[in-house]
């Protein structure tokens, strides 16, 4: 009877697993498990962690049937990852950017494109705070964009969201090409979009569009009539000539281009624009790409997540929905999203708010990781750039004397620009304790006649906490008042090699004390230094007389192997004394 209640127990394993866990999905005791482990020649303790083959192995042996349990990002939760049906697809309007250099005249071009097609009562200047807006010509709707330029092409493309379709790059009739025009022409090539050039200021007598044809030529920009493939319209923003030349030309490339969009799916797009409004609160101009935005939907940009409050189109009116390639400016949001940022519609709400905060979490800690240590190499420059006026250290020791005599000296040099702070003065090694209040206050570790542990030497790298160490407190004060006087130029610095401990001691009469050692890191060199480390504290530091293998002198013994040291000056070696080899070397800033 108990087998067959077994056999119809079913579990889930993720690809890895506590065996503790394991017995608990099990239904059987922890104990058990253990030792149907032990059967099969495992040994795991109950906090140990198996992957998914060894965890199905064992279940099988329980008679449980097992199912592979996979782990979903909320991101794969939230967004619809399907593909559009070609049913479902219809004709969208192009988006079209206005770039070019600046007082080249793009915003007059389209007030121009804004007056040939808008009629007056409608300019109500509302469009320029939205930045992007619709125009009619003849029967084909145009979105343009009026962003500065290429900064939304970068922030676009660094977010991998091609919001334009077709590029018009005005230039000035009797200005040419300049420094902006080509930054615009190299951002349009990279987001590979279809550019039309605007020849500008026809109107102005020293117009000479023949000479902006050809200096197009030089960036590979073959003007239609000497044979390429971009059109050069020439235009005036001032007496509206080729204005309607360059909007039929923009609709016929759309045309050709056969851009579609699948308006039955929820939103999601762009955001071109945003900024906060004291009585609206967050305000985002957002350009929809694909799918319907509605009134009251629930939508995520970046950290910001929102409902749709009011949603209004370029003129300023308020509408309830927004389909493909319609800029529209919202309101709803928790909080002002980056401009270029993609926006979604989404439908649970409560894991949209989850993916948000795991977003500004990990925005936090990001910013938190580029926020630069001080080092002493680099004290002078954080000086000058965070006006920082003093300079908090740690010092250890190995007894208290020294910790009160080095605190007091470095104390001493403090000058007009920066006072240094001792914020802890202890004794004994250098511990995890000291790197994190180091950490946590930007401090320096200076450690006297001490050495790290293993922990601490650890956290330290990982957190880019600096820690000095030295012998006598001259060099150390030395060092922090040249690090003061920016002038800090260490020459030779240590590189430690590798570590052996002491396992037995022997006394031979001819030779003096002979250390057995087993290497635990690195290597041991025969020509190296070594410094002799008793509990974290340094012992003294010495030079190797004599390096052997069994019998025979060796040159180095690498981590894993034994070896006999006898060392120069110092005889009165312990067991469990540490070695610390290390050699010196010269280098350059």
């Amino acid at each position: 009877l108990e087998k067959a209640r077994n056999a119809q127990l079913k579990i889930s394993i993720p690809d890895e697993i506590t065996v503790g866990e394991l017995a608990t999905r099990l239904k059987q005791t922890a104990a058990k498990v253990v030792a149907k482990f032990m059967q099969m020649g495992e040994m795991h303790a109950i906090s140990d962690v198996v992957d998914f083959d060894t965890a199905a192995l064992i279940a099988e042996e329980f008679h449980a049937k097992v199912e592979h349990e996979v782990h979903v990002s909320i991101e794969e939760r939230l967004f619809v990852q399907e593909e559009d049906n070609a049913a479902d697809l219809v004709e969208r309007p192009p988006v079209v950017v206005v770039m070019g250099h600046v007082d080249h005249g793009k915003t007059s071009i389209l007030d121009a494109i804004r007056k040939t097609n808008v009629t007056k009562g409608e300019a109500g200047g509302i469009t320029q705070a939205i930045g992007a807006y619709q125009v009619k010509s003849n029967d084909s709707v145009i979105t343009f964009l009026d962003t500065p330029g290429h900064e939304a092409f970068t922030s676009m493309r660094a977010r991998g969201a091609n919001m334009t379709d077709i590029a018009v790059l005005v230039v000035a009739a009797d200005d040419g090409i300049m420094p902006q025009t080509i930054e615009s022409i190299n951002h349009a090539k990279a987001a590979n979009v279809k550019l039309i050039v605007a020849i500008n200021k026809m109107d102005k007598p020293t117009a000479n569009p023949e000479r902006v044809k050809e200096q197009l030529t030089k960036y590979e920009i073959v003007p239609e009539d000497w044979g390429g493939d971009v059109a050069c319209i020439p235009v005036s923003a001032v007496t509206g000539m080729g204005i309607s030349d360059l909007l039929e030309r923009i609709a016929l490339e759309a045309e050709v281009m056969e851009l579609k969009a699948n308006p039955s799916r929820r939103g999601k797009g762009a955001v071109v624009e945003a900024r906060l409004d004291k009585g609206q609160g967050p305000i985002a101009t957002l350009l929809v790409q694909n799918g319907t935005l509605h009134k009251g939907d629930c939508l995520i940009a970046g950290t910001a997540v929102g409902r749709v409050r009011t949603m209004r189109n370029d003129k300023g009116q308020e509408i309830t929905e927004a389909g493909p390639s319609t800029p529209v400016e919202i309101t709803g949001l928790t909080e002002v999203p980056e401009a270029g940022e993609l926006f979604e519609a989404v439908e649970d709400e409560r894991l949209a708010r989850e993916l948000a905060d795991k977003r500004t979490t990990e925005a936090k800690e990001k910013q938190f990781a580029a926020y630069t240590k001080v080092t002493l190499d680099n004290l002078f420059d954080q000086m000058a750039a965070n006006d920082m006026k003093e300079l908090p250290i740690i010092v250890k020791a190995d007894v208290q004397g020294s910790a009160e005599a080095v605190k007091q000296s470095l104390e001493k040099i403090s000058n007009d620009e920066v006072r240094v702070r001792v914020i802890h003065a202890g004794v004994g090694a250098i511990s995890k304790s000291d790197v994190s209040l180091a950490d946590a206050s930007n401090a320096i570790i200076i450690g006297f006649n001490v050495r790290p542990d293993a922990v601490a030497k650890a956290e330290a790298e990982q957190t880019g906490v600096e820690m000095r160490m030295y012998r006598v407190i001259y060099d150390a004060i030395n060092d922090v008042s040249d690090a003061m006087k920016g002038m800090l130029a260490p020459k030779v610095r240590e590189v430690a090699l590798g570590e052996a401990q002491v396992r037995q001691v022997y006394k031979i009469s001819s030779v003096g004390t002979v250390a057995g050692c087993r290497v635990t890191d690195g290597k041991i060199t025969r020509d190296a230094q070594l410094r002799l480390v008793r509990d974290g504290i340094v012992i003294c530091e010495d030079a190797i007389a004599s390096l052997k293998r069994f019998k025979d002198d060796a040159k180095e013994v690498a981590a894993g192997f034994e070896c006999g040291i006898t060392l120069a000056k110092f005889q009165d070696i312990k067991e469990g004394d540490v070695f610390e080899c290390f050699k010196m070397e010269e280098y350059r800033d």
